[in-house]
């Protein structure tokens, strides 16, 4: 289902364009969130009124938007509702750019493939008079000064953590000793210099962080993870704590 007509036409009013961009704000709130959001929450980040948010959600409904929920508790959006690829602000697409240029920046090389694909992609449904905001986006990021060279495949480690499956490495640690690991492959960290592995080390009993540059050997088994990756995932995430402030 595509957003309906009025949201795409840009020859009106200037209030009416503010309506419209208004609504489509609405569909970007509800689409990025699993649970109800309240009428509360979207007034606060679109700078308006409870009442305003009220009549917009009714509008959606009206142009059959796949909206449920009611005033008090939260709205919800169904589950297959899309949006024209070329409704983007301005600020969208500089954090598209941004996105890319980092990733082109610091990824492996099939990272930067795709990159470059998405933002191909993207240029071929914008309208021509945005173009140049991709182009020569506002937001600018450096590129990775003395990048660390992988010494194993990025793209296949992906692969191994997609399908949930075990690997057995070997691995230099920082003072050169060398280590056989079997891991439990989950994330890998694209820092600005190094790209680092982590997962669940069956040696240590623990999460454990590996730089690819110092991976010297990788074998793709067979075995598949034995608990949901996307549960370990979490696990792993509740561990992080942010960096103490200078």
């Amino acid at each position: 289902m595509l957003l309906p007509a009025w949201c795409q036409q840009h020859g009106s009013k200037r209030l009416s364009m503010r309506k419209a961009d208004r609504l489509f704000q609405i569909v970007q709130i509800l689409r990025r969130s699993s649970r109800p959001v309240t009428a509360d929450t979207i007034a606060e980040e679109l700078e308006t009124s409870k009442r305003s948010v009220y009549r917009d959600i009714a509008a959606l409904i009206g142009q059959r938007v796949p909206i449920r929920g009611e005033a008090g508790i939260g709205y919800v959006l169904d589950t297959g509702f899309d949006l024209p690829p070329l409704m983007f602000t301005a600020d969208e697409i500089d954090a598209v750019a941004l996105g890319v240029q980092w990733v082109a920046g610091h990824a492996d090389p099939a990272l930067v493939r795709a990159a470059r694909d998405v933002l191909a992609k993207l240029a071929a449904v914008l309208p021509e008079d945005m173009r140049g905001s991709l182009e020569d986006p506002s937001a600018r990021t450096p590129p990775a000064w003395e990048s660390a060279a992988d010494r194993v495949d990025a793209g296949a480690l992906r692969n191994a953590i997609r399908a949930a499956r075990k690997i057995a490495i070997r691995y230099t640690d920082p003072s050169g000793r060398e280590t056989d690991r079997t891991l439990w492959p989950l994330v890998i960290g694209y820092m600005d210099s190094v790209r680092v592995l982590i997962g669940w080390c069956e040696l240590r009993e623990d999460f454990r962080t590996f730089r690819l540059d110092r991976i010297n050997a990788v074998i793709f088994l067979a075995d598949r993870i034995p608990t949901d990756p996307r549960a370990l995932r979490r696990k792993w995430r509740s561990t992080l704590r942010p960096p103490p402030r200078p």
